[in-house]
């Protein structure tokens, strides 16, 4: 736990990049491979499961402490953030542990979920006794499932790669499913990720999928890339990007984000497919021969139970664009081209339903792509794909074996008035990054009141961030925990991909992927925009 915890501490102390990959391999160099398992299953994106309540692990410190609830409220919001708080309270160690993670992670906290709560307040009291400050902070994010980390995934890559001496490429396909929490990361699992290039690397790889091609924004005009003739232009489409890969006798569905997702669509892990087959395409929800928005998709993930009604009123389909294996063989080297002729063959011989050939979008030329890029909404995706015919499939965003471009349209946006805020994480643990706005709304006597309809954190530079929160602190009315309402005073202009109706927000709206385009000075709250206006975004997105 001590070495992990400098190794967090470290990571998250510095915004150079060279630092943080000299830290990531000198903890790789010496951690035993059981410890550097666990951190790779972190530092890769792995989230820790909440093994003790919130509240009680507050409860528990207090008194581990003795100190009254106001003081160490008074802490907290101070600090903002709980594991930090705790961290500071509590009295010096009598003892130094030198427990390693995986033995922390295994016998120590797995074992506090679901124990009784004084079975639990032992167990801490023992656990805080024999840890420093550093290591008590890592150790309630741990427990509390609030561990994050200023680390890359590219950057981990990049360290195991060289402390291995292995190609990063390889690395990051092994690394593929390795934050599945379903697995748990072992010794046996970290050495087989760094050793040498094995003749059976293929057949190691059992159900687990390839490393996803990333596609870059086109900012500019796509005239810029020469010919249309070099391209291959495909509909973007707005659902969740996945890789159904067929090996054992089995399907595999996997997300993006390394989740395998296989059991919310059993009927796509119905389908038929020739042994050692790999598909990258996106799941979406389909009605009446067009995609749904997304809002629909959204309901059959956040379901654990699949009635037989929900899966016929929001039916599920697999929008196929790339063929990474054929018959066991990889083929990402392979053209773009040829994989895609290949892949429509592959499409017209499964015959099914639930398996569809993603469009190729043609036109004489690129300003008429651009007049057909324009009716994307009504067409229920996002805008297109361009792709260059000569490009592999690479490993991540990268541009070394030819490239995919992304062409969106413009995103909605909405100003709107900043009314709550709360504290970051890590190194921003003591900035006010996260926001809510709201929108006007009339009431019935003709008064106007704030609405909220969005959250965002994204969007404004580490200058713009220190001027937002001196005037969060200056204009705070009250606090709700780690909460604060602010009178409201600034305007932001707030763009988002999609918008939908939803009973679950007081604005009876919910927006996707709402973000922060800049703060609008220019504006006086009475200047932001309205709920009527979001609900003219809406029916224009549901005509």
């Amino acid at each position: 736990m001590r070495e992990f915890a400098r190794l967090f501490a470290e990571l998250d102390e510095t915004t150079a990049t060279n630092r943080k990959l000299d830290a990531l391999q000198a903890y790789f160099s010496r951690a035993a491979p059981d410890n550097a398992a666990w951190a790779v299953y972190f530092l890769a994106g792995g989230k820790p499961r909440q093994a003790v309540p919130t509240k009680l692990l507050r409860e528990v410190a207090i008194e581990y402490a003795q100190l009254d609830d106001w003081l160490f409220e008074e802490c907290y919001q101070a600090v903002g953030d709980l594991a930090e708080t705790i961290a500071h309270i509590l009295p010096p160690p009598a003892r130094h542990g030198d427990t390693g993670l995986a033995e922390w992670m295994q016998e120590r906290i797995g074992p506090l979920r679901g124990a009784d709560p004084a079975a639990i307040r032992a167990a801490l009291f023992g656990f805080w006794n024999e840890l420093d400050t550093r290591e008590r902070f890592l150790l309630t994010k741990l427990i509390g499932g609030g561990f994050r980390v200023g680390v890359s995934r590219l950057l981990v890559t990049r360290a195991l790669s060289n402390i291995a001496a292995v190609d990063s490429k390889l690395i990051a396909q092994r690394l593929m499913g390795w934050t599945d929490g379903s697995v748990r990361p072992t010794a046996a699992g970290f050495l087989q990720l760094i050793a040498a290039r094995s003749d059976d690397e293929h057949r190691l790889r059992g159900g687990q999928p390839y490393p996803f091609f990333l596609a870059h924004q086109l900012q500019g005009e796509p005239a810029a890339l020469g010919e249309l003739a070099g391209w291959q232009v495909e509909w973007k489409y707005d659902g969740i990007r996945a890789q159904l890969v067929r090996r054992g006798g089995q399907n595999y569905l996997w997300s993006r984000g390394e989740d395998l997702i296989t059991e919310r669509f059993p009927e796509l892990a119905a389908l038929r497919l020739p042994e050692g087959t790999v598909i990258d395409g996106e799941v979406l929800i389909w009605h009446d021969g067009a995609p749904a928005p997304f809002a629909d998709l959204q309901k059959r993930i956040g379901r654990k139970t699949l009635s037989a009604r929900l899966l016929a009123d929001l039916p599920a389909v697999l929008v196929a664009y790339d063929l990474l294996e054929e018959g066991g063989v990889d083929l990402r080297a392979v053209p773009q081209h040829q994989r895609r002729t290949l892949l429509e063959a592959l499409v017209r011989d499964a015959g099914q339903e639930r398996l569809k050939l993603s469009p190729l979008v043609e036109a004489p030329g690129w300003d008429d792509l651009a007049q057909m890029r324009a009716e994307s909404r009504a067409r229920g995706v996002e805008g297109m794909m361009v792709k260059a015919k000569d490009a592999q499939y690479g490993v991540g965003r990268t541009k070394n074996v030819g490239t995919w471009w992304k062409w969106k349209i413009d995103p909605y946006t909405i100003d709107a008035v900043l009314i709550y805020a709360q504290a970051g994480h890590g190194r921003r643990a003591s900035l006010y990054t996260d926001y809510t706005f709201a929108v006007w709304d009339a009431e019935e006597d003709g008064a106007r009141k704030l609405v909220p309809f969005a959250k965002a954190y994204s969007g404004l530079t580490d200058a713009e961030i220190a001027l937002v929160d001196s005037a969060i602190r200056k204009s705070t009315v009250e606090k709700f925990g780690p909460v604060r309402s602010v009178r409201p005073t600034m305007v932001f202009e707030i763009g988002f991909e999609g918008i939908a109706l939803s009973s679950r927000h007081k604005a009876g709206i919910a927006v996707r992927f709402p973000r922060i385009l800049r703060k609008r000075d220019d504006k006086t709250i009475d200047d932001a925009d309205t709920l009527d206006t979001l609900r003219g975004l809406l029916a224009a997105a549901s005509a």
